[in-house]
C-alpha cells in the first residue's frame, strides 16, 4: 500500500490565511479530524489523547503526572512537594500544543461543546503546572497562554448560549471569562496593562454586546417546552457536563427547525 498521501489532498488545496479542517471516516470506523496544512495534515482523534496514544496506559501525560503526584503526597505527607521536572514538563506542553490544534478545529467546525471540553483541560493542565513545576519557567511557559486559552473557552461556552437566546446563561459565562483573565493579570502584578490585554478587551465587549441584546428581549408568560430544554442546557454548561450539553442543544435545534 502507497505511503504517498497526495491522493488523501487531492481536491483539498491549502488557502493561507484560513483555517481549514474536516472531519473523515477512518479505517477503524471513528470519525478523524483533519486540519490541512502547507505541506500537508494534521489528523486526529475526536476524543481522549488527539494523537490516540496513551503514555504509559494513561490517556494523557497530564493524568500520568497527576496520579504520580497523587500517590507521591499520599506516601509522603511530610516531604517537600511533588516536583514537575524538565522532561516531565516538555511532554506536557507537546501534549498540550495536541489539544490546542483540536480545540482550534472543534471552533471552526462549530463544535462548541468539545472547544470548551479542550480548552477546559488545557486550563487545568496550566494550573497543575503551575502547582507543581520545579522551575519558574516552567510555570511562565505555560501559563502565558491562559488568557488565550480562557477566551477561546469562554467562546466556546458563550456562543451556543447566544445563538438559542439563552443570554443570562450567557451572559453568566462571559462574566466567568472576564474574572479569570482579570485574575492573571492580577497574579502577574499586570492589572496597570488590562487594557492592552486584547483577550479581556474582546470578552468586555461581547459582554456589552449580549448585555444590549438582553435588554431588548421580552420573556415569554408561561415557559414553554424548548424553554425548558434551554434552562437544561444552561445548567449542563454550568456544570461542564459538555457532551449533555451538547446532546441538548442538537433537541433544541432539532424543536426549532
Amino acid at each position: 500500500m502507497s505511503r504517498d498521501i497526495s491522493h488523501i489532498l487531492d481536491g483539498w488545496d491549502f488557502e493561507p490565511g484560513e483555517v481549514q479542517v474536516r472531519i473523515v471516516k477512518g479505517d477503524d470506523g471513528r470519525d478523524k479530524i483533519q486540519l490541512r496544512l502547507d505541506l500537508g495534515l494534521l489528523q486526529m482523534e475526536l476524543d481522549g489523547r488527539p494523537d490516540g496514544k496513551r503514555p504509559e496506559n494513561h490517556a494523557s501525560w497530564l493524568e500520568y503526572y497527576r496520579q504520580r503526584q497523587q500517590e507521591y503526597e499520599a506516601l509522603n505527607p511530610d516531604s517537600p512537594p511533588f516536583r514537575l521536572d524538565a522532561v516531565a514538563c516538555e511532554r506536557l506542553l507537546r501534549e498540550g500544543v495536541q489539544y490546542y490544534h483540536r480545540y482550534l478545529s472543534f471552533w471552526h467546525l462549530q463544535r462548541y461543546e468539545l472547544c470548551a471540553r479542550d480548552t477546559n483541560r488545557n486550563l487545568r493542565l496550566f494550573q497543575f503546572v503551575r502547582e507543581h513545576a520545579r522551575h519558574e519557567e516552567d510555570k511562565r511557559r505555560f501559563d502565558q497562554w491562559r488568557p488565550y486559552v480562557t477566551l477561546m473557552h469562554t467562546r466556546a461556552v458563550a456562543t451556543p448560549l447566544v445563538e438559542i437566546g439563552v443570554l443570562d446563561a450567557a451572559l453568566t459565562a462571559i462574566e466567568a471569562g472576564i474574572r479569570g483573565i482579570e485574575r492573571f493579570l492580577e497574579e502577574y502584578d499586570q492589572t496597570d496593562q488590562a487594557d492592552q490585554c486584547q483577550e479581556l478587551s474582546q470578552l468586555r465587549h461581547w459582554r456589552d454586546e449580549v448585555q444590549a441584546q438582553a435588554v431588548k428581549r421580552l420573556p415569554p408568560v408561561v415557559p414553554s417546552p424548548l424553554d425548558n430544554l434551554r434552562r437544561q442546557l444552561a445548567e449542563a454548561v454550568a456544570e461542564e457536563q459538555f457532551e449533555k450539553a451538547a446532546r441538548i442543544r442538537d433537541e433544541i435545534k432539532r424543536m426549532s427547525e
